[in-house]
């Protein structure tokens, strides 16, 4: 299944005309792009407060003393 053609774009607005009205749509943009534009500052910020952390890393000799040893029995 691909991209819509001319035509097929064409109905789809012309059943969302339908639906909300020539007066709704641009708010309804206006507000999908408000909410397009927060997601990706918020985003930005998620980036920023991970980058500022400092990471945390194992030594694996301390990580595999703790494990119990695994027993396994072959038929």
């Amino acid at each position: 299944m691909g991209m819509p053609s001319g035509t097929e774009l064409l109905l789809i607005f012309g059943i969302i005309v339908l639906l909300f009205g020539a007066k709704k749509i641009p708010d309804l943009a206006k507000g999908l792009g408000k909410g397009i534009k927060n997601f990706k500052q918020e985003m930005k910020e998620v980036d920023e407060i991970s980058a500022d952390e400092p990471k945390k890393v194992e030594k694996s000799e301390e990580v595999a003393s703790q494990e119990t040893p695994k027993t396994t029995t072959q038929a």
